[in-house]
């Protein structure tokens, strides 16, 4: 499993140095040349990237046309393809439209994240892009993943994505000659339920989780965390500087995380 972090400008380079791969939000590039140029830096040194169309920042995917330019204009190895939050039917609507209006070229791959409201829709999303896209995307936030009683919604986050995959694994849904990517998490220890399952088709992760943790002066213990800061990392992204002991803190959690991602932690 690959993991990407994403992280602030100021210490891009520091968690570059401890990642697969580099994660891109698209409505970033509008607002920073320099956000841009550290992608198109990664590109030349031969970095795997994936540009996010910036749907868990916004609310919505980015504007079409504008992440048509810059997925033309970065050249990415991955890109996600503009879904609709928790719509089965919009996303695949979605994913038509895109299909129809936008020619990609074939080395730049497709990402499609399910969607859905419960676990038939999610299931039906994804048959019906599976055959469309070069990998699959779930999500870690559903909603339906929150249960009526819950104590803490960070554990039933952890708990609904691990339980969605393994439905889907058992109810033969599952594309196993498919690469598959988690979008984000809750809990880091999250990770370790699909080494021990041998899910082998889950590829890459991203998620700015220990980078945010360690912001913060959150150091993971032993088994991960109980809850997380529900800051999103997007809004760290232009900060002037981190700590000594905060940048500490982030790289010892990024080993954590991928401690976690191995089964060894």
């Amino acid at each position: 499993m690959k993991v990407f972090h994403e992280a602030p400008l100021c210490i891009f380079d520091y968690v570059q140095q401890v990642t697969d791969g580099d994660y891109a939000l698209v409505h970033l590039f509008e607002q920073s040349d320099q956000y841009f140029q550290k992608f198109q830096d990664s590109i030349a040194k031969g970095r795997e990237v994936i540009l996010d169309n910036s749907i868990f920042e916004l609310g919505e995917a980015f504007d079409h046309d504008r992440y048509y330019h810059w997925i033309m204009r970065l050249q990415p190895q991955w890109y996600i393809i503009p879904d609709v939050l928790e719509d089965c039917q919009g996303t695949i609507n979605s994913m038509d439209n895109w299909f129809s209006k936008y020619s990609v070229p074939s080395h730049i791959k497709s990402i499609g994240v399910v969607q859905g409201k419960q676990y038939k829709e999610i299931k039906e999303c994804y048959k019906s892009i599976n055959n469309r896209v070069d990998k699959v995307a779930i999500s870690f936030d559903y909603s339906y993943f929150i249960k009526p009683d819950s104590k803490n919604k960070y554990k039933d986050y952890m708990s609904g994505r691990q339980s969605l995959i393994d439905q889907l694994y058992f109810d033969h849904v599952i594309n196993f000659k498919k690469p598959h990517h988690l979008l984000g998490c809750s809990l880091p220890q999250e990770f370790k339920h699909y080494q021990r399952n041998q899910y082998s088709f889950i590829d890459t992760v991203d998620t700015s989780n220990p980078v945010v943790a360690g912001l913060n002066g959150v150091v993971y213990n032993i088994d991960g965390l109980e809850t997380k800061n529900p800051t999103k990392l997007v809004d760290y992204m232009f900060i002037d500087v981190v700590t000594g002991s905060n940048l500490m803190k982030i790289g010892y959690n990024i080993g954590r995380f991928k401690e976690f991602c191995k089964c060894t932690g």
